[in-house]
């Protein structure tokens, strides 16, 4: 690759003034005091424990580095190789960073670096090179303090507990791959530097603080649901017959990039026609056809954050008269659930309220097809057996799928979706739309409110001119 003739043609084109600034040394995702609040939490909870654990390896290839989410949840340091240790006997913080590489810096740019800048910019007390850690484990050993580590394997681009758990047990049995996860082995090599040391997991510790997120955290994630909005709402307005999923796919990643998001919180889930019926579809390949109900569930990954929103739309821009008498139940009770969302209280009770209503709602609607009255009764069983049920949808945070941890009662500051399906399965008829939701003191607010969901506001963004259809002029 030909960096430095690039780089020297772009100077003589437009001039060094024109270069933009080099990235900053350290995040402005967050300041670094919502950082330090996290290790002091985090001390509070370990006694005279300590923590220690890696961060993120350089990748081998030509990809963009992002940190791990633990990692960068407790210092929001973003350079390979870094090692934090907390020592909650001292109530002091020690990053570990790997000493400057001016090869590497002529080529790519500065990035953090052991010392006094490094810590001023971080808030961290002490940032040492990395061969000092050693010596400063063999002393916790010494003092025979229990030592926290993640266990659970890291989450870096794209990725969920679930997804990274799963992956690295399946990598353990594989008889022809057999790898550990970065994770077991560095729970070993610490076994082997400290034998008698007690080690304990840490992941339980900050997915319990991870579950309760911040007012900084709240607005990192709204941002990253405007992204997602506008995402979908450009894909319905460039959505037309005979297009291919790709190209929607492709308006999405324009989107995500123009408000320099890092990534994906997951693949897109763009599916037309019976493709919905796979809610995980992802090959997009498929060719819209007049007739087709389109679903987009894609969201970015911004600032380590994430969201995840769904929406059905037409692909000719107007729903027939059986998919309006479908999505109008459909969405007349999953706005019945959303409504009874509230603090301090449990899911089962807020499952209880809704079934409710919707039990009202279907004796009120008029059905011309006893298939619909069907799947709506199938919808409203699915929440009735589920009443004693501690589960809405799935949590939301620096994973799609975010951590969790059992709690009893909805309280302030949790971020889920709530994404029920409605399905006639004979037909392969699939349903679905998706909000972001964040419990507030006196109820909820659903972060991607401003995107349109009833059937008139949708065919009238898609009657508007579309980014793709521009381009196809």
């Amino acid at each position: 690759m030909r960096v430095s003739i690039l780089l020297g043609t772009f100077v003589l084109l437009f001039g060094t003034g024109m270069l933009q600034a080099q990235a900053p040394l350290y995040t402005d995702a967050f300041p670094p005091d919502e950082f330090a609040a996290r290790r002091s939490r985090v001390m509070e909870t370990i006694g005279d424990g300590a923590v220690v654990m890696q961060g993120a390896t350089e990748y081998p290839g030509y990809v963009k580095f992002r940190q791990n989410n633990q990692f960068f949840y407790l210092t929001g340091v973003e350079v390979p190789r870094a090692i934090l240790l907390i020592d909650g006997r001292a109530k002091t913080s020690t990053l570990y960073l790997q000493p400057r590489n001016e090869r590497s810096e002529s080529s790519e740019g500065p990035v953090l670096v052991p010392g006094e800048e490094a810590a001023r910019l971080t808030g961290i007390e002490a940032v040492l090179p990395r061969e000092a850690f050693g010596g400063a484990l063999f002393l916790m050993g010494q003092e025979d303090r229990a030592i926290y580590t993640p266990y659970r394997p890291e989450a870096l681009h794209a990725a969920t507990p679930s997804y990274t758990s799963n992956h690295a047990a399946a990598s353990v049995a594989d008889p022809w791959d057999g790898r550990r996860s970065r994770e077991a082995a560095f729970i070993e090599r610490i076994r082997t530097a400290v034998p008698q040391a007690e080690i304990n997991n840490l992941d339980p510790i900050l997915d319990k603080m991870r579950l309760i997120k911040s007012p900084r955290e709240v607005q990192t994630i709204r941002r990253a649901t405007v992204i997602a909005d506008e995402a979908i709402a450009e894909g319905m307005r460039s959505a037309v017959v005979g297009m291919y999923e790709y190209e929607l796919e492709a308006v999405g990643d324009y989107v995500f990039k123009r408000h320099n998001s890092q990534g994906l919180a997951y693949f897109s889930l763009i599916a037309s026609g019976e493709n919905a019926h796979y809610p995980h579809y992802h090959a997009s390949q498929s060719q819209l056809q007049d007739g087709d109900l389109v679903l987009w569930d894609w969201g970015p990954d911004f600032d380590y954050y994430t969201s995840d929103v769904t929406r059905m739309f037409p692909a000719n821009g107007t729903f027939n008269d059986e998919q309006r008498e479908m999505y109008t139940i459909y969405l007349r009770l999953y706005q019945a659930l959303m409504t009874s969302i509230r603090p301090y209280v449990t899911p089962a009770e807020i499952i209880e309220d809704a079934v409710v209503k919707m039990d009202a709602i279907v004796d009120a609607y008029r059905f011309t097809n006893p298939k619909i009255r069907a799947a709506a009764d199938r919808f409203i069983d699915m929440y009735r057996s589920e009443r004693g049920s501690q589960r809405l949808g799935h949590w939301v945070g620096m994973e799609v799928h975010d951590v969790g941890v059992p709690f009893d009662v909805m309280l302030p500051g949790m971020v889920f979706t709530i994404e029920p399906a409605f399905r006639i399965r004979e037909d392969k008829v699939y349903i679905r739309c998706e909000d972001t939701i964040v419990i507030t003191e006196t109820g909820y607010e659903n972060l991607s409110e401003s995107l349109p969901i009833e059937i008139e506001d949708i065919e009238q963004l898609m009657a508007e001119e579309g980014f793709a259809e521009r381009l196809r002029r």
